[in-house]
């Protein structure tokens, strides 16, 4: 039987009509942290970076998207509606403008908001969103290799079956370089993330994307030169994708963005680059050299 994790500091608000879950470390100026949208993930995958924030003058908000962690479901799982629910989120909290860090697939939705809403972002920082980064000629941006190709298998199957502790800690070791981070507890509330009620809203999710839709004509990477606020990106250089040959294309593509790239990284880059992260986000979120 799984043993279920209950954090102490778990605090809700409803947005919505819908009981969002959310986790806030310090005072000072305003971030809010958003996770991706791989099966397990919740404002969990900040825990180990609000403190941090917390304690250098950031108020550091990391909340549960709708269907994943703690947060109620909704029935619109489209992505304009998650553009729609950080916005109101930021309502509930009486928050007219704010910072925000993206991570994966949120990316997507906080270059979205900076770019038709800019007096709601004062920084934007994205964390590892293969699609805000351009292709390679030969379209190429898929993971290779055996260890590639087992991902894929094992992902492909956890649309169909609900994952069990052994496969959440080997979708969760294939998304992260540094395995020894991976104890107990976390492993166990990454599990309890990925179960359940956030597994049908997954697969939900999965199903809705499957659909496709056009792509617009001008990508959201082709348009940093647009956005108004202070940008940073990190990456890691081993994640998927080969996402290091793209952010040397990003590079030349637009030479003065504020661009990183974390040795020794994977996809998780707030766990993987969490030293890197904290030393170039502080800064330049309060303005202040650490």
């Amino acid at each position: 039987m799984m043993n279920v994790v209950v954090r102490s500091n778990d605090r809700f608000v409803t947005v919505d009509g819908l009981k969002v879950r959310y986790l806030e470390e310090g005072s000072g100026a305003p971030a809010i942290l958003l996770h991706g949208a791989s099966l397990g993930s919740s404002a969990d995958v900040f825990r180990r970076n609000l403190k941090e924030l917390g304690a250098k003058g950031i108020r550091a908000i990391a909340f549960d998207l709708p269907g994943f962690g703690r947060s109620d479901a909704t029935d619109d799982v489209s992505a304009g509606y998650r553009k729609t629910i950080i916005l109101k989120f930021m309502d509930a909290l009486k928050l007219d403008k704010a910072a925000l860090v993206a991570h994966s697939a949120s990316g997507n939705a906080a270059v979205g908001i900076a770019l038709e809403h800019p007096d709601r972002v004062s920084h934007l920082i994205i964390l590892g969103t293969g699609s805000l980064l351009p292709p390679l000629e030969t379209g190429g941006a898929k993971v290779g290799g055996r260890e590639g190709a087992a991902q894929a298998r094992l992902e492909e199957r956890m649309v169909k079956q609900e994952p069990s502790l052994a496969d959440t800690r080997a979708l969760l070791e294939a998304n992260l370089f540094h395995h020894e981070l991976i104890t107990d507890e976390e492993l166990q509330l990454r599990h309890q993330n990925s179960i359940g009620p956030c597994f049908v809203a997954f697969v939900r999710r999965h199903a809705a994307s499957s659909e496709g839709g056009g792509k617009p004509s001008v990508l959201l990477w082709q348009r940093y030169d647009e956005l108004t606020m202070p940008l940073l990106l990190i990456y890691g250089r081993e994640d998927r994708g080969r996402a290091a040959e793209r952010v040397e294309l990003l590079r030349q593509r637009f030479p003065t963005l504020n661009l990183h790239v974390a040795e020794g990284c994977k996809h998780l880059v707030p766990w993987d680059a969490a030293e890197l992260f904290h030393k170039l986000a502080v800064p330049f979120l309060t303005g202040r050299m650490s």
